[in-house]
């Protein structure tokens, strides 16, 4: 990526909810999740956007495909076994050495988010379709900008502490659900030269990735997580 190139985002979704014809989220996404995001992302200046699902060869995400990804988004929640070792592998040397991932929903419990926060990434959830606020509450961060005080969310999955992931460098968001539980909602870490931003919205039985305050954090995400200084750290003898 240089300073006149556009910002590569490849958008990887295990796409098995959207096969089932009876599934809710055929109806709200005819295009799936990941068409929904990628053609959002697609329509703002300097982003080019491209989809990778589960089922491709290679699970979409190639040696070549990645080398031309400066930022990942990944979405996974009923196949996360399902994702081969050296996909993990491939990816999170991608991420040591400068590509953002942008972690979202249920891919809380994705190999690739534990295998690079190191923890278990449990939480409590409830899916009943309750009301979640989510407040800003670092208002300066460049994620949060034009987002406003909050987010409302009319009907949604509850997801409640404790959270088992390690200390974030920066909570973004806190939600408050109808049932009282709270949650870190928005999170970032830096591993190696990469930044990592996890973001709670995004259950497939609502339209969430149609929510304008929602898209506009992805996409500040996006641009956030983008490559600053990518290339590989060394191990070097000094004499």
């Amino acid at each position: 990526m240089t300073a006149n190139s556009p910002l590569r985002v490849t958008v990887w979704n295990e796409n098995r909810h959207e096969q089932d014809p009876d599934h809710v989220c055929r109806q709200i996404y005819p295009e799936g999740m990941h068409g929904a995001l990628a053609e959002h992302l697609a329509a703002q200046e300097g982003i080019e956007a491209r989809i990778a699902t589960l089922d491709e060869p290679e699970h979409g995400l190639s040696e070549a495909v990645l080398a031309e990804t400066d930022v990942l988004t990944w979405w996974g929640h009923m196949a996360h076994e399902e994702v081969a070792e050296e996909v993990v592998d491939r990816v999170q040397r991608r991420v040591l050495d400068g590509m953002g991932l942008i972690v979202l929903h249920s891919a809380h419990l994705s190999k690739v988010f534990l295998r690079l926060l190191g923890t278990s990434g449990i939480l409590r959830w409830r899916d009943v379709g309750e009301r979640e606020r989510l407040w800003v509450i670092e208002p300066g961060h460049p994620i949060v900008r034009g987002v406003g005080e909050c987010i409302d969310l009319p009907q949604t999955e509850m997801y409640g502490e404790r959270f088992d992931i390690p200390k974030p460098e920066a909570i973004l968001f806190i939600s408050h659900f109808e049932g009282g539980e709270v949650f870190r909602s928005g999170c970032t870490w830096q591993r190696g030269r990469g930044r990592i931003f996890y973001f709670r919205p995004g259950h497939e039985t609502f339209p969430i990735y149609r929510n304008e305050q929602v898209l506009r954090v992805i996409t500040n995400a996006v641009r956030w997580a983008a490559p600053v200084n990518p290339g590989r750290d060394e191990v070097r003898q000094i004499s």
